[in-house]
């Protein structure tokens, strides 16, 4: 308890400091200049010249305009991607999260209880501009002024609306060009200022970057240009044989490692640690640790791109199972055998993926069964070459028909008994 009152008390004196400074500045201009940091000093100016200290709210532009520039970002995929983890930040510690574009204009915004109520009253919305020159010293505009992380605490505000509050905002970069898109700020009330705030802002905003849509122009592309997939994000083969692409180019993975992402992949909506432990070891006596070190190994060959509580992937995702499915549901039978390229994932002893595995076998074969298309049957035949009946029934269903494969699948029932 004493720590807790003798920081709360720092944290009193040093609000008292800068209103002093504040102060100084609004009565007598540089003579401030030895009590602020150089940045803040800097914004000051920029914001006197522009603007009164006693601005009652930023201004907005048109609604229709800002969801439009919204849709057009790159950055709205990649919050659509982490919104949840962005979500729980402002929620765990009552914060309002804002992401701007490189104009210091706020796109997107998500708070907590408390503060979003005071971030409406004084527009910390969408559309709203935060550049200094429009609502004076903040860290949104710092940070996209010196492309660094930065802080401003209380009255280092310009604007007296915000000398309640203290917030940290990064910049959010395009990892393929380094440009920047804009900024992510963390906003709170002054007294629950903490040392990491600023190291949490940076973490955001590479959780952010991490999440923005891959390009032809993004590091982990090709070298010659070659995009050996027309799918973007990641994109898993696992019947027959297991293949793991992303944005086209392979990644070398483990079985246990495939297994953990195949089954995040199988599963969008997230899985928690509990369950995706029960879904890949079963009743093994296999620790939590062990699970998540593979699922650490593969947060880091997915660029970050693996998210927490629960565990989901953040990017596109395509599976051949769900290609087969949807094709079966789809009574598309000849195209789903086509992409059947056998089991799921052979010899695995993931029980929810042998549960998964059966289930998909059962219903390529009753889908046979029920429409015994002679070319889909012979492709059955070579993956289950002693399943007589789907044979059978595809012969029994050409009758006396002339066709092609009725000489080869008499033949394949001959050698399957």
């Amino acid at each position: 308890m004493r720590t807790t009152a003798r920081t709360g008390s720092e944290l009193d004196s040093r609000k008292q400091e800068t209103l002093r400074a504040w102060t100084t500045f609004i009565e007598h201009g540089d003579a401030v200049a030895p009590l602020v940091r150089p940045e803040i000093l800097s914004s000051w100016t920029r914001s006197d010249a522009a603007i009164t200290h006693d601005v009652e709210a930023a201004p907005l532009a048109d609604e229709s305009e800002t969801s439009s520039m919204w849709r057009d970002s790159p950055l709205q995929v990649a919050v659509e991607r982490v919104e949840a983890d962005l979500r729980r930040t402002a929620e765990d510690g009552d914060l309002v999260l804002a992401v701007t574009d490189a104009d210091t204009r706020i796109l997107w915004t998500y708070g907590g209880r408390v503060m979003r109520r005071k971030a409406e009253t004084v527009n910390f919305v969408a559309g709203a501009r935060w550049d200094d020159e429009s609502v004076g010293t903040n860290a949104l505009d710092l940070a996209n002024r010196l492309a660094e992380p930065s802080m401003v605490f209380s009255a280092e505000h310009y604007a007296s609306i915000v000398h309640n509050w203290v917030c940290w905002a990064a910049p959010v970069l395009d990892p393929a060009t380094g440009r920047q898109l804009g900024v992510i700020d963390l906003s709170t009330t002054w007294d629950r200022t903490h040392p990491i705030g600023l190291a949490t802002a940076r973490v955001m905003a590479r959780l952010i970057e991490t999440a923005l849509p891959h390009s032809a122009h993004h590091p982990t592309a090709r070298p010659d240009g070659i995009d050996e997939t027309a799918d973007p994000g990641l994109v898993m083969t696992l019947l027959g044989t297991a293949e793991v692409r992303l944005d086209g180019q392979r990644l070398l993975l483990n079985r246990r490692q495939t297994e953990v992402l195949a089954l995040l992949a199988l599963h969008p909506e997230g899985l928690s640690l509990d369950r995706l432990h029960a879904f890949v070891y079963g009743d093994s006596a296999i620790t939590f640790s062990t699970l998540k070190a593979e699922v650490s190994h593969l947060r880091a060959a997915l660029g970050g791109q693996l998210a927490s509580r629960p565990y989901r992937l953040m990017m596109p995702v395509a599976t051949d199972v769900d290609h087969v499915l949807a094709l079966l549901r789809r009574g598309r039978v000849a195209e789903a055998l086509e992409a059947y390229g056998g089991d799921l994932l052979p010899g695995t002893n993931s029980p929810a993926l042998t549960e998964l595995g059966e289930y998909l076998a059962v219903a390529v074969r009753e889908a046979l069964l029920a429409d015994p298309e002679p070319g889909a049957a012979l492709r059955y035949a070579d993956l289950a070459p002693y399943d007589t009946e789907v044979m059978e029934r595809a012969l029994a269903a050409l009758g006396t028909n002339a066709h092609p494969a009725k000489a080869l699948l008499r033949g394949k029932l001959a050698a399957a008994r």
